[in-house]
This record gives C-alpha cells, sequence and structure tokens, in this order.
C-alpha cells in the first residue's frame, strides 16, 4: 500500500513467533469466511450472512470474532442470528466483537453461520465517484474490515474466503481469487460469487462494486490480467493500466510464483493512493493518467508477495510489507530505466528517512503502537525498510540476496513471518550472520550521522581521515569513498574512526558514498593545518 492517505497522495515474543502461529493467546484459527453480502439503491444498509469455519486451538468454553456495534449515530452492524448447522448458538455482542459461547475441544472443527446487517462506520466505502455514480468499495486496511464484516481483523490469522454478492444489475462486481458464478435474479438485481482459494488476511479481503469498464489486458504465464476503471475513463484507463502484465512478469521472474489465480487493478474510492487488496489492487479515482501510475502499481504488485502472499505476523513488522513494496518498485524501476534512476530513488528516499527521523526516533519494529496502526505508514516503515533491503543487497551480493528473498517468498507464501524469519533465511542463503545488522538497523532507532575531516599529508603521500559518529550509539557500517578517482571501502565501528589512503597527489575532493549504498547523513570538509 502506497502510504499516502488519498488527500495527501500527490526482541522477545515478537522474534519467536513461529510462521503460521496465530496471535498469543487465540482460541480459534480461521480456515475459511463465506461471505454473503446484500446492496441495495436505495439506502446504505447492507445485510450480511457469514459463513465462518474454524478449528479450535485449545479447549474453550467461548472465543470472539471482530464487529463493530450500531453506535448512537446509527452506524455499525447488528446481529440477528449465530448458529451452526441450523442450531442457534449463544452470544453476546459488544461494542467491537461478538463473544460466541459455544463449548469445544481442541483441535475440533466448526462452522458458525452469523446474520446481521447495518450501515458500515467504515471499512466498506458507500459513496458516489467523481462522476457522481453510486459505487461499494472495500478499505479494510489494516483493521477496518470488522466495520463490515465478522472475522478476525489481524494478520496473524489468514484464511480463504468467497464473496458472493447480490445487488443491482447494474453493477459489476470484482473481488478476491476467480469469478465462479454470475446470474440474473427477480427485481433487476444479479447474484455475483467470487472465490479466493489462496490464505490471506483480512486486510486485503474487498469487494469492488460499481459501474465498470472491464479490459482483459492480457495472461501473463497463464495468470490473466484485467483492468476496471469507471466508463467515463475507459481508453485512457486501459491505456494507463495496460503496465501491470510488465510489472507482473518481472516480479515472477526475480522473486517466484504468483500466489494468486488473477490480477485485478481496479479505478477506486480507496482513501490510499494504492490498497494491494489480494489479487484485486484498488488505485485511487484519479489514479488513471497519473505520471505516477507506473511507480504505484509496481508499488502494489509487490505487495502480492510481499504482505499478501508472505504476511508480516502482526503490524509492528509492517515494513516485511511496506519495505519490501518500496525497495521492490526501486528494483524494478532500476531494472527498466538504469541504475542511476535507482540511485536517484534512493537519494529521495534517504531525505525522507531523516526528515521523519527529526519528528519520530522509533524503530523500524516499533512495538509501542497497539491499536491505531495507521501511525505506522511512516518512512520507517516504507522508505527505511526499503534502504534496509538495499544495504543487504550490497552486503551480501546479488546472488546471496537474490537467494535469500526467494527462499523468504517460498517458505512464508500463505503463511506469517516476523523480522528474524527474513535474518534467518538470508543468513543460510549468504552463510553470514546478521544479527548485528539487523539490530542496529530495525531494532535501533535512528540512524548514522557522520562528521569526516580529511588531510593530504605529503610527506606520506596519504589520505588521513577521520570519521565521527555524531549520534548516540556508533554503528558497524561500511563506508565507500572515491579518491582520486578510485574507489575503495572502509570499516567504521567506533564513534571516532582514523583512516589513512595511500594518494600520490593531494585530491581535490573526496566523495562520500558515491554509489548510494549508504543511509547515513555526511558532513565532510577538509581540515586545515
Amino acid at each position: 500500500m502506497r502510504k499516502y492517505i488519498l488527500c495527501l497522495f500527490s526482541l522477545c515474543l515478537l522474534f519467536c513467533l513461529s510462521a503460521s502461529a496465530q496471535s498469543p493467546g487465540a482460541v480459534i484459527d480461521v480456515q475459511h469466511y463465506g461471505f454473503n453480502i446484500q446492496l441495495n439503491d436505495k439506502n446504505d444498509t447492507i445485510k450480511g450472512q457469514a459463513d465462518v469455519s474454524l478449528r479450535y486451538l485449545k479447549d474453550a468454553q467461548s472465543f470472539q470474532v471482530n464487529l463493530v456495534k450500531q453506535k448512537t449515530n446509527g452506524k455499525g452492524m447488528l446481529v440477528s442470528s449465530i448458529t451452526e448447522n441450523g442450531k442457534p448458538i449463544s452470544f453476546q455482542q459488544n461494542a467491537d466483537d461478538i463473544t460466541i459461547t459455544d463449548p469445544a475441544k481442541a483441535g475440533s472443527e466448526h462452522i458458525y453461520t452469523i446474520t446481521y446487517s447495518g450501515i458500515p462506520a467504515d471499512g466498506l466505502i458507500i459513496s458516489t465517484n467523481k462522476f457522481g455514480h453510486r459505487t461499494f468499495f472495500g478499505d479494510n486496511w489494516p483493521n477496518r474490515a470488522h466495520n463490515w464484516l465478522p472475522c478476525v481483523d489481524e494478520p496473524a490469522d489468514k484464511a480463504t474466503v468467497d464473496f458472493i454478492v447480490t445487488a443491482p444489475d447494474h453493477y459489476q462486481v470484482v473481488s478476491n481469487g476467480l469469478k465462479v458464478d454470475e446470474k440474473a435474479l427477480p427485481d433487476n438485481m444479479k447474484l455475483t460469487h467470487w472465490s479466493e482459494k489462496a490464505q490471506c488476511p483480512t486486510k486485503v479481503m474487498v469487494i469492488g462494486v460499481a459501474d465498470f469498464a472491464i479490459d482483459h489486458t492480457g495472461d501473463v504465464n497463464n495468470i490473466p490480467v484485467y483492468t476496471y476503471v469507471f466508463p467515463e475513463n475507459k481508453d485512457k484507463g486501459f491505456a494507463s493500466y495496460a503496465v501491470a502484465k510488465e510489472i507482473l512478469a518481472y516480479y515472477m521472474d526475480k522473486v517466484g510464483p504468483y500466489a494468486f489465480e488473477k490480477l485485478a487493478n481496479v479505478q477506486s474510492k480507496t482513501i490510499f493512493g494504492g490498497m494491494e487488496n489480494s489479487s484485486c489492487i484498488f488505485y485511487f479515482e484519479e489514479s488513471v493518467g497519473d505520471r505516477g501510475i507506473e511507480e504505484l502499481m509496481a508499488h502494489e504488485i509487490a505487495h502480492q508477495w510481499f504482505g499478501d502472499a508472505a504476511s508480516e505476523t502482526n503490524f509492528s513488522h509492517l515494513w516485511l510489507s511496506e519495505g519490501f513494496a518500496t525497495y521492490m518498485t526501486n528494483v524494478y524501476l532500476e531494472h527498466k530505466y538504469g541504475i542511476d534512476t535507482l540511485k536517484q530513488r534512493l537519494k529521495a528516499d534517504r531525505e525522507t528517512v531523516f526528515d521523519f527521523e527529526k519528528k519520530r526516533k522509533t524503530p523500524v519494529v516499533d512495538t509501542t503502537v497497539h491499536d491505531n496502526y495507521m501511525v505506522l505508514l511512516n518512512a520507517n516503515s516504507y522508505q527505511k525498510g526499503g534502504w534496509v533491503l538495499h544495504m543487504l543487497r550490497r552486503k551480501l551480493g546479488d546472488e546471496a540476496y537474490w537467494k535469500g528473498i526467494r527462499a523468504y517468498y517460498k517458505k512464508y507464501d500463505g503463511k506469517n513471518a516476523n523480522t528474524e524469519d527474513l535474518r534467518t533465511e538470508l543468513e543460510t542463503a549468504s552463510g553470514q550472520n546478521l544479527q548485528q545488522f539487523f539490530k542496529q538497523w530495525i531494532y535501533t532507532g535512528g540512524a548514522p550521522h557522520l562528521n569526516i575531516t580529511w588531510h593530504y599529508d605529503a610527506a606520506k603521500k596519504a589520505v588521513d581521515l577521520t570519521v565521527t559518529q555524531k549520534q548516540a550509539i556508533a554503528f558497524d557500517l561500511q563506508l565507500e569513498l572515491s579518491i582520486a578517482g578510485k574507489t575503495q571501502v572502509v570499516s567504521v565501528k567506533n564513534k571516532v574512526t582514523t583512516i589513512s589512503i595511500p594518494v600520490k597527489s593531494k585530491p581535490a575532493a573526496i566523495a562520500v558514498d558515491p554509489n548510494i549504498n549508504l543511509l547515513a547523513t555526511f558532513e565532510v570538509k577538509e581540515a586545515i593545518q
């Protein structure tokens, strides 16, 4: 997901969770959701029936699923019944969840049917598009799905999903997975059934219901690629979104097989610049024809691997989604336009990281955020996460780096991973110990700020340098220097490091980090003797 809201667009338990584990203390593991949703043009009330298939993880008398209850403003959902095989099940609806009382043993499997209705307080955006036409768009990130869907609304509990949508027949419906049925109903209504077979977190389970113009852009390795845009944007939209095929093909070759059965790119009413819903990406309304559409699509399509297929265990590890999407975008654009494009983007990302550090100096893995996950849509998760991946690539070399990334994706496709899981795969691929690297770049707030002074000693025919780390904690880093046209790498570990480099004659200047490979600030000056 691009971090920009539409109006802004232009070491403990967390590290020990296993890849497929639920959140600590979880009672259930959802296997599948079947959402039957009824929409209408008369009002914003939706009617829902959710079949939730689950397995008990422990003996329990009751468990909870998330659903926002109707509030004093009339928005929210009211549950009318919960049954299993037609038998009524006792429940209590609270402000933000439903407590379902049904004693069961660990390992037992159940399917509960939850019937409910109401006006979504959020999550399903019912509004009009820029052309004045009524639309319905799911917009669930980070945990807004339970405003309209009864679910376990957190990334650790992944499941398959079916959406069966009944709506006026002038609408087209798009959702996750493949369309398995579409049929006319009485009174100018239509039923559309989409089925997603891949395990997904609730944050990327959606429907889009609008008057669409639809284009089958083509297939990439038997994966159909579609464009859904508002009819008024048909020609420009079909042309604008067609680059998706090229991006999809590149990532499939670079990272591994695509986890889903189709890719739809959809013009929508998402509050974000783009939202990476699995196999059904939503883009903001003005994305059609936007100058940044290729960059935006590269970011969102990258999420299909990182965030959707291989999902973070919890939002503290969001960089495993957003940092990857940021850097994979840079890598794609490097592939297409050359190394200078990568360098330019890294420079810009570096500036963004340090601008953010002035406001909020927190680690990339930020365990202090427990509810308002929107604050994690920041430069740490995006640009700094991307920079960490770039520095890992340079540290390990391309062969070992991409071997590790492919192994990470293959292992956690359809599962959840945390930062330590990524470290393990990269260490296995490279044979290097990366504990210190991850400690300083991921688990420590801030980054290096280097003061570099140099002096040419004519008698020694050498340049003497002093590198001072101005931040509180010294980083262990490799610093590239270009002197008299020759680039070399020096090791910097202490708060103050002195280095002497043989040079035949006094250089006019010293270039620091000439290839843009270090996330740091640099102050360079010649010492006057």
